[in-house]
């Protein structure tokens, strides 16, 4: 538990703005942190959507520059999202789920305002999430960059047939592949697509970064955890284009002879969880374990 005293005066909310259950959670927790003296911002796209708005709207730049703590209203796409733009700014971020499964937005709706009101009076623990750094080399020279939170995922886009290229670890060849492509993960990213490909789930504290082949050719392709030190990577062979993907928010379409270079970025996403949070817990519940047996 965060023991130091909470510095949250100017507090951001961000949401899926095309959905009417956002706003009005939107609009609850606006109003109950105007009424507890503190400055609120909306992004400037859910205050466009957001009808009966009296708040100030911010772009993720001032976002970044003023607030001292973002809200994202949404599911796990929407906080990635905003994770992606804020990095840069170390602004920490709660999720309150309106989504699907969840695994970022730990505050459900139904005591989204208790869990505000433990955050605010300090009651929170933070974690430290890595993020990736990709970019695109072509011809030695890079022609696109983004940064994922979840993954990079090379794919061979609208083609209808494998694509080959060669994988390098720190400038150590690694083995060539013929595959539907591949997906290198953070380990926030292991309970992602990357665990549907069969990859291991890695939890958030280890730094690692991990390498799982996509319906690969040949049956002896596994998934790797390297170290989040390495520097991957992967060049396309001459004959074929690709695609790459990040966070599934972004994409660039790759050409024969491009190398993706994937390493762990300077910044880091910071998550605040409220009192009772337990990442073993959420697996439970996300993931359908079983739960614990019961002593006799």
């Amino acid at each position: 538990m965060d023991k130091s005293p909470p510095s949250f005066g100017c507090v951001a909310l961000i949401g899926k703005y095309q959905s009417a259950e956002v706003g009005e959670s939107m609009r609850t927790l606006a109003h109950w942190l105007r009424d507890s003296g503190r400055e609120v911002l909306i992004e400037q796209d859910s205050a466009d959507a957001l009808s009966g708005n009296d708040f100030e709207p911010a772009a993720f730049d001032g976002i970044g520059r003023r607030a001292g703590l973002a809200v994202v209203i949404g599911g796990d796409g929407s906080l990635i999202s905003a994770a992606r733009k804020l990095a840069p700014h170390a602004v920490p971020l709660v999720g309150v789920n309106q989504g699907r499964l969840g695994f970022l937005t730990d505050v459900a709706r139904s005591n989204m305002l208790s869990a505000m009101e433990a955050l605010m009076a300090g009651q929170f623990t933070r974690e430290r999430r890595a993020l990736l750094q990709a970019g695109v080399l072509r011809d030695g020279e890079s022609v696109f960059s983004a940064l994922a939170l979840n993954d990079v995922v090379l794919s061979k886009g609208d083609l209808g047939r494998m694509i080959e290229f060669e994988v390098r670890v720190d400038d150590e060849f690694v083995y060539s592949q013929r595959s539907d492509g591949l997906i290198i993960s953070t380990p926030t990213g292991s309970t992602a697509y990357s665990l549907s490909a069969n990859g291991p789930i890695v939890h958030p504290s280890l730094g690692s970064m991990l390498i799982v082949p996509l319906c690969p050719h040949a049956l002896s392709s596994r998934p790797i955890a390297l170290s989040d030190s390495s520097v991957l990577d992967v060049r396309l062979f001459l004959r074929h284009d690709a695609r790459a993907h990040f966070d599934g928010q972004e994409h660039f379409n790759l050409q024969g002879g491009d190398c993706l270079r994937i390493e762990r970025s300077p910044y880091c996403v910071t998550l605040m969880h409220p009192p009772g949070y337990s990442y073993f817990a959420m697996l439970r519940e996300k993931l359908r374990w079983s739960e614990a047996p019961k002593e006799a």
